[in-house]
């Protein structure tokens, strides 16, 4: 899979011609995330589903497990492949310098040690310099980095480093909340509890309002 750039920009997902020079356009696009991972051989996935349930003692014959495989898959590759969508920004043209934090936002990983899942809110906002983003693009954004095999600390710190790298600008905070069913369901079995992680650059790293405004 690959991501597109799209020669129109977002705001709250409305449309406005872009004003960005060839050569800018050029140094943004080159900072956009991409998304072409590992091709995923879902014929081979299914065949090793199908010996993972016989190492395991089970009957993949059983009517019950017969299409197991095929789901289990299935499964797998959604979670591993996250929806395209262009990375189209935006001037600041009205130089706002305030915070845009979008909270809550859900999300969900698979924890690359186990292959459970994992699953939680993030919490994400910057202090605009000369480019804006549409705000779907900050769920967006963690949904891109989370679909893949993961631990929480790099999940915080690759959504971070993208904004950086994308916007410029003159600071970034992320914040993730999650459960992570390695913890939950085996091991020491502590259903409920949360791990929290966190990234601030700029500004937004020392202790004061704009820091507030994130959940600590």
């Amino acid at each position: 899979m690959s991501i597109t750039s799209a020669s129109l920009p977002e705001l709250l997902d409305i449309e406005e011609p872009d004003t960005l020079s060839p050569r800018e356009s050029a140094l943004r696009d080159s900072a956009l995330p991409e998304t072409a991972g590992p091709e995923i051989d879902l014929p081979r996935a299914q065949a090793a589903i199908a010996e993972f349930l016989r190492a395991l003692g089970r009957d993949e014959t059983d009517p019950h497990l017969l299409d197991t495989p095929r789901r289990v898959a299935a499964a797998y590759a959604e979670m591993l492949t996250p929806r395209e969508t262009n990375w189209t920004t935006f001037p600041n043209d009205d130089g706002y310098q305030g915070l845009v934090l979008v909270k809550d936002i859900p999300f969900h990983s698979l924890c690359q040690h186990h292959l459970l899942p994992f699953r939680g809110v993030a919490h994400v906002g910057y202090l605009p310099g000369e480019r804006l983003f549409g705000l779907s693009k900050l769920a967006r954004g963690v949904e891109l980095f989370s679909r893949d095999l993961q631990v929480q600390e790099r999940l915080t710190q690759q959504v971070a480093d993208w904004l950086e790298n994308t916007l410029a600008p003159r600071g970034v905070g992320v914040v993730l909340e999650a459960e992570h069913m390695c913890m939950s369901l085996r091991g020491v079995h502590t259903a409920g509890t949360l791990t929290r992680t966190s990234v601030f650059t700029g500004p937004l790293n020392d202790d004061g309002p704009l820091r507030s405004q994130f959940p600590h």
